[in-house]
């Protein structure tokens, strides 16, 4: 560990007024110096037999008070210079790394230095750090970084974002997370065929991340040269969203972006083929009733009798053409009911009130349902199923969707790109982001998704998925699910929330500070370092509502290229289809 200058840099002693120990200790901050919280400081004690102990910690409390004053009063006399008194400031600190491992106590008197250049980092633990992937700056205006060997699964993963929503920017922090994994360059060479899944489900918001804000200026492109990232959107994005309900035409059902957006649904007949039916029972709690022994005997039976009928995905079960999902329950529903084909249908042990309990069930997902599955749309080409090859980035916008159809639709895609790593082997990391995760593993009952989840979260590392879940309360989150996240971040918290078990990672001063805590600050919490670390991270550089979309630098770019594609960036290959390759082998 490289030695600081203690006798140029310090800014107080170690107290000897209070307690100290080789896990925290007090510093007494020399007249005309100050000490923030979040700041890194040193001390160094010589102990004989084994040379200089360095000491580095986190200021996580900071005091000041009148020494010498016995009433609350007394500082009007001390004013006015009646009572004779000193102002004192007693910074708390806990220990972050001892080199070498001898643990013992910094001495009072010991002179105490605000750590910067190599000794920042060594008490960081950032110099031990092989690869890492910067995610914003410290109070002290230097990067934070994490070890990229708990994020890509080489020795753990998973990220879990906690605050309040609209305050906390749990999605800004993500998506620049997601930036910073791409363009600082820590992948390396596997930053080519890294793919991000990203599920939107708060309006248009998304629609719009390779476009470049309109806000961007040289401050803001400081900020991420700093970082030694680019002030740029992201370059390869492919957007889906479900189509208008009702429509035949299959259009995409979004207001602001009307270029570049393909819709997404299902037929009845990958619904009956891919046994998808289970997911429409997708609330935890479905998996309460007895409905759900009928829903795996029915997904059985529409596998093995469902053919297709045409050409647009409609099915014929048992001799009835179906086209629609609501023609589909129908018929689901008089085949479960029908004394003849019960049994085989239903189950031959299941009563009729067991049966009932299903379909209402299931004639409950109509509205929800019907945009996305669907027998009565051409498939002419136009359609594209949801999926991540073909561009880097993937959003699904969900926002249009009841959450019966969104739980629907992440379940689907999740489960088929999990057997699809699992067929091909560990390959090409997925980075998954999920908003409103309590909505899809809550801490009870089952459903399909949060198995999918729970998978992700206890082997997904070993398939190269990445699970970046997000939510407003981790308290009501799968606890195996926040257990497998090495890396934690919390931003702005509800104070009833913060009181909660799951954030005692947080010393008490910090889950103080959570509930005051302004957008654009987080606190983050990786294995390494024993205190999370507050990091403010910069604005999007890209724009995060239509609003923001610098226009004049659109229509320079499409002056420029003529008829070239939007998701076009230099040095990539467009396809027939729009969507941009960094090479040929990436296609």
């Amino acid at each position: 560990m490289d030695q600081p200058d203690l006798t140029e840099t310090h800014v107080g002693m170690v107290a000897g007024t209070e307690d100290s120990t080789p896990l925290s200790f007090h510093v007494a901050v020399r007249p005309g110096q100050y000490l923030q919280l979040d700041d890194v400081v040193v001390t160094r004690r010589s102990v004989p037999g084994v040379g200089d102990i360095t000491t580095s910690g986190v200021v996580t409390q900071v005091v000041a008070r009148h020494e010498g004053a016995s009433f609350g009063s007394d500082v009007f006399l001390i004013a006015d210079g009646v009572l004779p008194a000193a102002t004192q400031e007693i910074a708390e600190v806990s220990t972050t790394r001892v080199d070498p491992e001898c643990y013992i106590p910094p001495r009072p008197g010991e002179e105490v230095a605000r750590a910067s250049g190599a000794g920042r980092k060594s008490a960081l633990y950032f110099d031990q750090m092989e690869h890492t992937v910067p995610v914003g700056t410290g109070r002290d205006g230097e990067p934070i970084v994490l070890n990229l060997e708990f994020l890509d699964g080489t020795r753990g993963a998973h990220v879990s974002i906690s605050g309040v929503s609209g305050v906390a920017t749990k999605t800004s922090f993500a998506l620049f997370l997601l930036h910073s994994l791409f363009t600082s360059g820590a992948l390396g060479r596997r930053s080519h065929n890294a793919k991000a899944l990203v599920f939107s489900v708060k309006g248009e918001d998304l629609l719009f991340l390779d476009k470049t804000n309109r806000k961007v200026d040289d401050t803001l492109r400081r900020r991420y040269a700093d970082l030694k990232l680019p002030c740029e959107p992201f370059a390869s994005v492919g957007f889906f969203a479900p189509p208008l309900p009702q429509d035949l035409t299959g259009r995409p059902h979004v207001a602001g972006r009307t270029d570049g957006v393909s819709a997404f649904w299902w037929t009845l007949l990958e619904l009956c083929q891919q046994e998808l039916l289970p997911y429409v029972f997708a609330d935890s709690e479905d998996d309460r009733h007895q409905y759900t022994m009928v829903v795996h005997q029915v997904t059985a039976q529409l596998r093995a009798h469902a053919s297709p009928y045409g050409t647009d995905g409609a099915v014929s079960v048992e001799g009835r053409q179906c086209r629609t999902w609501s023609q589909l329950i129908d018929r689901i529903a008089e085949l479960v009911s029908d004394d003849e084909t019960r049994r085989d249908w239903a189950g031959p042990a299941t009563g009729m009130g067991t049966i009932n309990a299903f379909i209402r069930r299931l004639r409950s997902s109509q509205k929800a349902l019907d945009p996305i599955l669907r027998g009565d749309i051409p498939l002419d080409g136009r359609r594209r199923t949801v999926t991540t090859e073909g561009q880097q980035v993937t959003v699904v916008d969900l926002h249009n969707l009841p959450d019966r159809a969104q739980r629907f639709v992440v379940g689907v895609v999740l489960a088929a790109e999990t057997e699809r790593k699992e067929r091909s082997g560990q390959g090409a990391l997925l980075f998954t982001m999920l908003d409103e995760l309590n909505k899809y593993a809550p801490r009870d009952g089952s459903s399909p998704i949060k198995e999918v989840l729970l998978d992700i979260a206890e082997r997904g590392r070993s398939l190269g998925i990445i699970l970046i879940g997000a939510q407003q309360t981790a308290s009501e989150v799968e606890r195996r699910i926040i257990s497998n996240s090495a890396i934690r971040v919390v931003g702005r918290l509800d104070a009833a929330e913060a009181a909660r078990p799951e954030y005692r990672f947080l010393p008490a001063s910090q889950r103080q500070r959570a509930t005051l805590a302004k957008p654009g600050m987080m606190f983050v919490s990786q294995p390494e370092i024993p205190v999370p670390l507050a990091v403010e991270f910069p604005f999007p550089a890209w724009a995060t509502r239509e609003s923001e979309v610098d226009q004049d630098l659109e229509r320079s770019r499409k002056a420029s290229r003529p008829g070239s594609d939007p998701f076009a960036t230099a040095g990539g290959t467009v396809d027939d289809d729009g969507w941009t390759f960094d090479s040929e082998e990436n296609r």
